[in-house]
């Protein structure tokens, strides 16, 4: 059982034009394909008890795309191209993290989840990489996402799903900075640009900042999330 967070906020369909929670359906496609159950984890009002009582019925969990996270979390001004937060996404997400993290259960973080993982320990992030950068080819805009090669390190658990390198279908004007507590880095582009991050040692918390839900003709990192939640469930089922 895999939970993925959603978006909460304006959405149309049909007729209707209401405050929704919704997530892209190919992010449930990319764990129903590589074998998983995928449910989803909308934001709301949350404390450490309703996050431990969310968790205990999932075997993984997916921090997936959405908006910026808002740089009040990590200490910084937000930049005039930072997204307006959406705090409460903020707050459900960084719980529900906090407490998967104690109880050592499988993590993969997506775009926004790699920021969100990075800033829960303690990192911070590059607000606008075309400052950085000088160019726009990370995130070209109206949903347009460009085709960056990224290089993984070897040894890390990214390097042991998806090999030396990826052709990552990428969407993002933000990146990782500082790096976060008990984080290494496990994927970079051509541009130096942190592309995946990850927890080093037995548990599977393994973040990239590309889309693997675009191209699931490559199922590998949802294959190795759901992978871990089984070892995740019987090795639980053994205690």
């Amino acid at each position: 059982m895999i939970g993925l967070t959603t978006y909460l906020q304006q959405a149309q369909t049909g007729v209707w034009d209401v405050h929704a929670s919704f997530l892209p359906g190919i992010y449930i496609e990319g764990v129903t394909l590589a074998g998983g159950i995928a449910t989803l984890l909308p934001p709301q009002p949350v404390d450490a008890e309703i996050a431990a009582r969310v968790l205990d019925g999932l075997d993984g969990l997916i921090i997936t795309g959405g908006k910026d996270v808002d740089p009040a979390a990590y200490g910084h001004q937000p930049h005039p191209n930072t997204d307006s937060p959406a705090r409460d996404r903020d707050a459900w997400e960084f719980a529900l993290l906090a407490g998967a993290l104690r109880r050592h259960l499988p993590v993969l973080g997506i775009c926004r989840g790699a920021q969100i993982l990075n800033v829960a320990l303690g990192g911070t992030l590059h607000q606008h990489l075309p400052d950085l950068l000088g160019h726009t080819r990370h995130q070209q805009g109206n949903a347009v996402f460009s085709t960056s090669t990224v290089r993984t390190v070897d040894g890390t658990k990214v390097a042991g799903l998806i090999g030396a390198s990826t052709d990552a279908q990428c969407y993002h004007h933000q990146a990782i900075d500082r790096l976060g507590d008990g984080l290494v880095v496990s994927a970079r582009d051509s541009d130096g640009v942190i592309e995946a991050v990850e927890m080093p040692g037995h548990d599977f918390v393994v973040a990239v900042q590309w889309h693997p839900e675009e191209t699931l003709d490559d199922l590998r990192l949802f294959a190795g999330l759901v992978e871990a939640a089984r070892v995740y469930t019987t090795e639980r089922a053994q205690l």
